[in-house]
């Protein structure tokens, strides 16, 4: 009997290893739903739009920006490690930590002290990040009627205060023992704020209705 179950067990190593393996090194990487989504659309509308001549002069979005402020931390160092680990856990990326540039004493602040940190993300990971902001964090936002449509800076460039960091699906909100908020800024290469504005709203950004 053992002897049987011994040649079965080679028989089927033997069938496994004569199966040809499917090498997907080569296969096509997906590219980020978001990505596509401003290929294959939001150029063609913002060209109808804006009347570009030509498809070189559509916006796009060159970077996103996140910030997180612990002030605090000059108090209790134990802030900015949770404030780092967040960070890490909703962008996918090592956050870099902000030291302050000169003294306060107003504050108990001095230079070269940690005060914050920040990610940036470009290429695939920020259309990724953008993605999960508007489509799984954003509507998570008690009474949510629409982001704010007047924080852009005049240079085609917008900022959105977040103000708890529970609403992100990577945060285990019992384990969170601090509400934080951070800003995230859009960084486009429009030249103005309406064309910027036309550029985020055409990517999925839910701006409140304008009279």
């Amino acid at each position: 009997m053992a002897e049987k179950e011994q040649k079965k067990g080679k028989k089927k190593e033997s069938e496994s290893a004569s199966k040809p393996t499917v090498d997907v090194s080569n296969l096509p990487v997906p590219k980020p739903r978001l990505q596509e989504k401003y290929r294959n659309e939001v150029v063609r509308k913002l060209m109808e739009q804006f009347k570009y001549d030509n498809v070189m002069m559509v916006p796009k979005l060159k970077k996103i920006c996140i910030n997180i402020g612990v002030g605090q931390a000059a108090q209790d160092p134990k802030l900015m490690e949770v404030a780092v680990k967040e960070l890490a856990l909703i962008t996918g990326q090592k956050p870099e930590i902000r030291k302050s540039k000169k003294a306060i004493s107003n504050f108990k602040l001095r230079e070269g002290q940690p005060i914050g940190c920040r990610v940036t993300l470009r290429r695939e990971r920020m259309y990724e990040f953008m993605d999960r902001l508007i489509s799984l964090a954003i509507p998570r936002i008690r009474d949510f009627r629409g982001v704010s449509d007047s924080s852009f800076d005049g240079r085609g460039n917008y900022t959105l205060g977040i103000k708890e960091q529970i609403i992100f699906p990577e945060i285990d909100i019992d384990k969170v023992n601090r509400i934080s908020g951070m800003d995230i800024t859009f960084v486009t290469s429009a030249k103005t704020d309406e064309e910027a504005y036309a550029l985020l709203k055409e990517m999925g950004m839910p701006f409140r209705k304008r009279n």
